[in-house]
């Protein structure tokens, strides 16, 4: 497992930890010169709007270094390799998993912290006074709100990354003698998102709110969002063996 890991994150370290390194230097370095008072005013807006790019490219870096993570499973070369490790499916999937989640987390949110810090000292006192007038606010009961709303995101993030995975996996195994493969992949994809959702008329007798319109929207209440969190990284956890079982089959690389 620990060697999987360390495969895996070397399959996209390269541009993800440029990246990383890069935007995050910019950063420290505006995040200095803003403290000690050496920006003057056009170049606090450049540093402002500097990283707001820099969040931006940290996510297309991190969405081209997972895909190569994930080439590493089903595209040749790399998926040679891995079809030949002594280990269980289930353990190499389960380190390419971690390794995508943990690094696009980390990444993401260290140069979300950064533009954060500089969107709110190097744009005036009124935004800063404002943030903080509502910080002093906030009890305990919203900082428990943002904590499991951010542990619902994650946890939400691992079941759509593992709903992914599970379609290229089904593409490649019980699909690709059929025509149309990738179309079909995409329905499965759908169906398991559209099964996923409708799990959540479990919290219907617990207040959470239904509403049926273009979309149908379920609104669970502050309290449920632990469940509702847990009960999303249940079923990532029922994909992720449905997909290290596929992932045993016959597999056209």
């Amino acid at each position: 497992m620990k060697a999987q890991c360390k495969y895996a994150f070397l399959e996209g370290f390269h541009a993800r930890g440029v990246t990383f390194a890069g935007i995050a230097l910019m950063e420290l370095v505006f995040i200095a010169l803003g403290a000690m008072g050496w920006l003057p005013f056009a170049a606090q807006v450049t540093a402002v709007s500097l990283g707001g790019c820099g969040v931006a490219a940290m996510l297309v870096c991190n969405i081209i270094s997972d895909v190569a993570v994930a080439g590493r499973m089903f595209a040749a070369p790399g998926a040679y390799l891995h079809a030949l490790t002594p280990a269980p499916r289930w353990k190499t999937l389960l380190a390419s998993v971690t390794v995508m989640c943990v690094t696009d987390i980390i990444t993401m949110a260290a140069v979300i912290t950064g533009e954060t810090w500089l969107s709110l000292n190097l744009t005036g006192d009124g935004v800063r006074n404002t943030v903080q007038s509502a910080m002093n606010r906030m009890d305990s009961a919203d900082w428990l709100l943002i904590v499991f709303g951010l542990l619902l995101l994650i946890a939400g993030y691992l079941l759509f990354l593992i709903t992914v995975l599970l379609a290229v996996t089904a593409r490649r195994s019980i699909f690709y003698k059929l025509p149309g493969s990738g179309f079909l992949a995409f329905l499965l994809a759908c169906a398991c998102i559209y099964a996923v959702s409708l799990t959540w008329l479990v919290f219907l007798p617990f207040g959470a709110v239904f509403r049926i319109g273009i979309f149908m929207t379920i609104t669970v209440n502050s309290w449920l969002m632990p469940w509702a969190a847990l009960l999303t990284l249940i079923e990532a956890a029922g994909l992720f063996v449905l997909t290290s079982k596929l992932m045993e089959r016959k597999m056209n690389i």
